[in-house]
């Protein structure tokens, strides 16, 4: 199985609103861990926060992550006010969809960012989203069998 994200950047901070604005994207629905936070952190950099609230001004936002740790979640909501929904199950699409219903927004309308090729991308595919790939944002602090598995991972990527 290949995959073809519609964007694969190397970071968030890389994103371009306007071309999503273009594409009619009123949502976008980020992936947590190694996405807008260092993994198992629960802490968000000053630079990703002053990043989402100023996409605030031009998109509904959500975070839809896997992880299922409820004090690790409680931690990462009192730090803002974009909804978590958690324990997703991506590629599964049912939480990405209640989080549509929540916004008001259609998942075609919906851009789905994350770090996981065979979960954020599969997931976002299935929901018939807009998807970005990004790489990790803590891609430089990551041990070797990390690496490897996004290596092998990212292999489920199409390049054309």
């Amino acid at each position: 199985m290949f995959l073809k994200p519609n964007f694969n950047l190397e970071s968030i901070y890389n994103i371009d609103i306007v071309e999503l604005k273009k594409m009619g994207v009123k949502a976008l629905f980020f992936d947590l861990d190694s996405t807008i936070m260092k993994s198992r952190s629960g802490k968000f950099s000053f630079q990703t926060l002053q990043f989402l609230n100023d996409l605030k001004s031009n998109f509904k936002l959500a975070i839809v992550t896997n992880n299922r740790n409820a004090a690790y979640i409680n931690k990462v909501k009192s730090q803002t006010d974009i909804p978590v929904f958690f324990n997703a199950k991506k590629p599964n699409v049912g939480v990405m969809l209640e989080a549509c219903e929540e916004l008001e927004v259609d998942s075609h309308d919906c851009a789905m960012i994350g770090d996981r090729p065979l979960s954020d991308i599969l997931g976002g595919i299935n929901a018939q989203m807009t998807t970005i790939l990004v790489d990790s944002i803590s891609k430089d602090e990551e041990n070797f069998i990390v690496r490897f598995a996004r290596f092998l991972e990212r292999l489920t990527i199409r390049k054309d």
